[in-house]
């Protein structure tokens, strides 16, 4: 009889939301993927070398050098207060940023290892540290602002800590890692052996004129951090599946390590696409862009929704709105979140999902990632239901 190593985890709570967006018609606010393609530039440049001789071959395992060199690049012009990666030894190229969230788990922590984890959270996090045989120790962001408070993180903190993970911009809030922050976590690490795992895949989504900061940029973090980024969330191909990872040289080995036999390379079309674009815009105007882009967005929709008794909490980064629903019913998360789908006409996620208990905090999860009309039908069924 087979014995499941997950015998707690089911379908993800955003297939299920999607399935239950399908069966009824509602509009998908629920999963993270925009509803608009990728730039033309990037499609046209993915068409070619889908066609083109020599494309259709596995890519080396740690990524296209061409494409490792232009991230390497790109970085170095974005975040001049810290030293450019170098290609070769610190860029690694993944199928998506989960794919090297995983990695870098089975590269790092081993039986009995605690592993730190803010919540709310991604849901890979947890299951990806027990499939380790590592340990979860979870430490609640506090709401409104979801911003750690980093007594308790501290006090989290032991020897048997192998690993933090951060994730800035956050999913599904949007709060983001201020300077202080950043500070914050250095000296809660400050003297343990414990590695950071940042994951930043919504790093250009930070909105109100705010810098956005990485884990690479402050000087105690870098050298024991891996940070991740994600090409679906930056061009809008969430499709694609495509990510890579940035880590110092020891810390990128014991990565590659695991990548090889994960999936050994990622596709050779979409790397040399996405080469392509990135060498074509040697001022970064696209990843600049998107701060503005995606602000519009969360303006647009919050105006959408004002006055309609939706309790809307502040976003100061990514592309997700939480909002308050105690106007509307005193039903528990999920079970308003199936309500809007099939007598609203709109599909959203529970935040409980991001628990691993499942604490609810009495808010659902849009996705503003849209089309201005996907955005202006869904808050015209949200200001009248049924």
């Amino acid at each position: 009889m087979l014995s499941s190593k997950l015998p707690d985890i089911g379908v993800s709570i955003f297939s299920q939301m999607t399935l239950l967006a399908q069966q009824t018609g509602a509009l998908n606010l629920a999963q993270g993927f925009p509803d608009y393609d990728p730039p033309l530039a990037l499609r046209e440049a993915l068409a070619r070398h889908a066609l083109a001789p020599g494309s259709h071959q596995y890519a080396p395992m740690p990524g296209l050098p061409r494409l490792r060199q232009a991230i390497a690049a790109q970085v170095g012009r974005l975040q001049t207060d810290a030293p450019t990666p170098d290609p070769d030894l610190e860029v690694t190229l993944t199928a998506g940023a989960t794919e090297a969230l995983y990695a870098v788990l089975a590269a790092v922590v081993r039986p009995g290892d605690e592993v730190l984890v803010l919540e709310p959270a991604y849901d890979l996090y947890g299951p990806a540290i027990r499939l380790q045989g590592g340990l979860p120790r979870y430490v609640r962001l506090p709401t409104p602002h979801f911003r750690p408070d980093w007594a308790a993180v501290r006090a989290a903190v032991s020897a048997r800590t192998r690993l933090v993970i951060v994730n800035t911009p956050h999913n599904p809030s949007g709060a983001v890692f201020g300077a202080e922050d950043w500070d914050a976590l250095a000296e809660v690490l400050a003297g343990t052996d414990a590695l950071l795992l940042s994951d930043e895949v919504y790093e250009h989504l930070v909105f109100d004129g705010v810098p956005p900061r990485s884990a690479r940029q402050h000087p105690a973090l870098r050298a024991r951090a891996f940070v991740l980024s994600s090409f679906g969330k930056t061009y809008h191909a969430t499709g694609w599946k495509v990510g890579y990872c940035l880590a110092p040289p020891a810390l990128t080995t014991e990565l590659r390590r695991v990548h090889q036999f994960l999936t050994f390379a990622v596709s050779t079309p979409t790397q040399h696409a996405l080469a392509d674009v990135l060498e074509a815009d040697p001022t970064d105007g696209h990843a600049r862009g998107l701060a503005s882009f995606y602000q519009a967005k969360r303006d647009e929709f919050a105006q959408l929704l004002a006055g309609s008794g939706w309790d809307l909490l502040p976003v100061p980064g990514g592309y997700f709105q939480l909002a308050g629903y105690g106007a509307f019913s005193r039903k528990n998360d999920l079970a308003f979140a199936e309500e809007l789908a099939r007598e609203w006409g709109v599909a959203v996620v529970p935040v409980s999902a991001f628990y691993h208990d499942g604490y609810d905090p009495g808010l659902v999860r849009f996705c503003f990632a849209k089309e201005p009309a996907t955005l202006q039908a869904a808050a015209a069924r949200l200001r009248r239901p049924g």
